[in-house]
C-alpha cells in the first residue's frame, strides 16, 4: 500500500505527459488528511541543489506539511529563478486544490534530466488530475510509487506496524546517481502514529544518517535527493518512542536496501562490514572508501573476489581517521578469508560469486567498533543506461 497503509493519508499516481515515455505515470500526490500535519525532511547536501529541495526545506522548516506533489521526468535543476517560480506554482495550485490557506503547506519534489525547465502547464493539469483520483487505497498507493520512478525497474515501498497498532508506509525511487549523504532518491514515509514534528525530525536524522547515508551504486550524488516523513495522528495513537524511532529506522533501512537491489545495471549487491575499528566514524570511512572502488565493483561484475582492489582501496583512508596497522587487517568474501594479516589468505576461487549478495568482512583488529555500508557492481549494462539517459 506504500504511502497509503498509514491511516490519514491518501495518493494518486498519473501520467501528466511530463515523461518522455507515452503514457508513463509521472506525477504523484501524497495528502495527510490529518487531523496532524506534522513532518520533517532532509535534503542533499549537493550545492547545485534543485528548486523544489530550496523549495521544500523552506516548506517543511515550521514542522507542518500537508502534502506533497512528486514529478519524474524533470529535475527542475540548475533553472534559477524561473525554476523556483515553477516549484511555487506547482505548490500554490495544490494549495488551492486543497482549499489550503498558504502554499508552503506543500511540499515539492522533482526528478529527472538537469538543466531544464519543467513543462510547467502539464505539471499543473497533472496536479487537477491527481487530485481527482485521490483515494487512500492500496492501488492509489502503487500508482504513486509507480509515478516517481525513473531508471528503476520497479517501485520500492515499505510497510510496518507498530506493537500497538499504529502504522508505518513509505515509497522511494532511486537506482542510479547514488551516494553517501542521501542518494539520488525521493522519498515520502508516512504514519498515523501521534508524533511531534521535533521528533519525527530527530528520527528521520538518525535513520537517514544509518541507511540511505550508507549506500552507494555509482558515488554520484543527486542535486533533488529529498526524504520526507509526515504524521497523520489519525491512529490517535502516542507511541513509544524508542519503538517508533527504531520502525523509523526500519523504514529507511529497507528503502535504502532496494535502491541498492535495483542498482542500475546491477547483477550483485555488495554487503561491506568493517568490524575492529577505532570508531563508527573509522569503520564508516573504511567502509564508503571500498564502496567508492570503482575498480572493484567491476571485479565484483566478473565474479572476481579481488582482495587486492578492496585492500588498496582501504589503504586511501588517512591515519588520523582510521588508525590501524595494514599487517593485522584480515578480509573475508563470503565467508572466505582471502586476506590474513594484510597478505594473501585462502585461494579466492574458493569463494562462492554465483549469489546475488556479497559480503565483504573487513577487520581492522584495531577496536572494537564497527559499520556497514551497502554498494552493487558496475556492469556494461549500467554503462548503456547511462550513455543513452541524461541527467
Amino acid at each position: 500500500m506504500s504511502v497509503t497503509f498509514a491511516t490519514g493519508f491518501s495518493a494518486a499516481g498519473v501520467a501528466a505527459g511530463i515523461s518522455a515515455v507515452a503514457g508513463k505515470k509521472d506525477l504523484a500526490l501524497v495528502v495527510n488528511n490529518g487531523p496532524l500535519d506534522a513532518a520533517a525532511g532532509v535534503f542533499t547536501s549537493n550545492r547545485f541543489c534543485a528548486a523544489p529541495v530550496v523549495w521544500s526545506r523552506k516548506a517543511v522548516a515550521n514542522g507542518h506539511i500537508k502534502a506533497v506533489i512528486l514529478n519524474s521526468g524533470g529535475a527542475n535543476a540548475c533553472t534559477g529563478e524561473a525554476g523556483y517560480a515553477q516549484s511555487l506554482a506547482t505548490a500554490e495550485k495544490v494549495a488551492d486544490l486543497l482549499s489550503l490557506s498558504d502554499a508552503s503547506d506543500v511540499a515539492v519534489c522533482s526528478t529527472g534530466l538537469i538543466g531544464e525547465l519543467l513543462p510547467l502547464d502539464h505539471v499543473l493539469s497533472g496536479a487537477e488530475h491527481a487530485y481527482a483520483a485521490l483515494a487512500n487505497t492500496a492501488e492509489a498507493g502503487a500508482d504513486a510509487s509507480h509515478a516517481i520512478m525513473t531508471t528503476d525497474t520497479k517501485p520500492k515501498t515499505v510497510e510496518l506496524t507498530g506493537s500497538t497498532g499504529y502504522k508505518i508506509g513509505g515509497m522511494v525511487k532511486g537506482s542510479g546517481m547514488i551516494a553517501p549523504q542521501l542518494a539520488t532518491m525521493l522519498c515520502v514515509i508516512t504514519t498515523d502514529a501521534v508524533v511531534s514534528a521535533g521528533q519525527l525530525q530527530a528520527a528521520l536524522a538518525v535513520a537517514t544518517e544509518h541507511s540511505f547515508n550508507r549506500i552507494d551504486v555509482d558515488g554520484c550524488m543527486s542535486t533533488n535527493d529529498t526524504v520526507l516523513l509526515l504524521a497523520s495522528g489519525a491512529s490517535g495513537i502516542e507511541p513509544d518512542k524508542d519503538e517508533f524511532n527504531e520502525l523509523v529506522r526500519q523504514a529507511c533501512a529497507s528503502l535504502a536496501r532496494q535502491i541498492v537491489g535495483d542498482g542500475e545495471g546491477a547483477s550483485h549487491d555488495i554487503r561491506i562490514t568493517v568490524t575492529g575499528a577505532t570508531s563508527e566514524q573509522a569503520a564508516l570511512a573504511c567502509g564508503r572508501a571500498v564502496a567508492a572502488s570503482n575498480l572493484l565493483k567491476c571485479a565484483i561484475s566478473g565474479n572476481d573476489p579481488n582482495w587486492g582492489r578492496i585492500v588498496s582501496s582501504l589503504g586511501t583512508v588517512p591515519t588520523d581517521i582510521a588508525p590501524y596497522d595494514s599487517n593485522k587487517v584480515t578480509v573475508d568474501v563470503n565467508g572466505v578469508r582471502i586476506c590474513e594479516n594484510g597478505g594473501a589468505g585462502r585461494d579466492r576461487s574458493e569463494v562462492d560469486m554465483t549469489g546475488r549478495e556479497v559480503h565483504i568482512d573487513i577487520d581492522l583488529n584495531a577496536g572494537d567498533a564497527e559499520a556497514t555500508v551497502w554498494t552493487d557492481d558496475l556492469t556494461h549494462e549500467y554503462v548503456h543506461i547511462n550513455a543513452d539517459y541524461e541527467s
